[in-house]
């Protein structure tokens, strides 16, 4: 396995666990790092991973709330909705990986993680993102949320 997928997968577990542990995100992140340390190899890129989705969540949530039709965010698995953070994440702040690695990445850890269904829910939601960006339709700020779509349901 390479170093960047290993650092995705400990990544989406760590948030998990913080999505699972509400309060004190540093100390339950603290905690998983104890608990399933990280190797020294992938440790810069789990790193801004996870902070990178913890500074922009609010932002990043939006995107997936305008982008899953019909699912509110929190009735999403946790392991789909943090695999979708990370993916998120990567299109947006790390120009450096081409959107399509992320989109694959992501779909192959919901498959190794999730469920039967996990591949195409997150395929989905993160295409239809994609092409949105492309077209321009949407872009992210860290700290700044998109504006909402006007058929959105809540």
């Amino acid at each position: 396995m390479g170093n960047r997928r290993l650092a995705r997968e400990l990544a989406m577990q760590a948030l998990f666990f913080i999505d699972s542990n509400p309060g004190d995100t540093e100390a339950a992140l603290g905690l998983f790092c104890r608990s399933f340390t990280p190797p020294e190899r992938v440790r810069p890129f789990f790193h801004d991973l996870v902070a990178g989705v913890l500074d922009a969540r609010p932002a990043i949530d939006a995107v997936i709330q305008r982008y899953s039709q019909h699912w509110k965010i929190d009735r999403m698995s946790g392991v789909d909705r943090n695999i979708l953070r990370l993916a998120i994440f990567e299109m947006f702040w790390r120009l450096d990986i081409p959107a399509k690695v992320s989109i694959n990445e992501a779909i192959d850890i919901g498959k190794k993680f999730g469920t039967e269904e996990s591949g195409a829910f997150i395929n989905g939601i993160l295409d239809g993102i994609r092409i949105a960006r492309e077209n321009g339709d949407i872009d992210l700020v860290v700290g700044k949320a998109p504006p909402p779509d006007d058929d959105s349901e809540d």
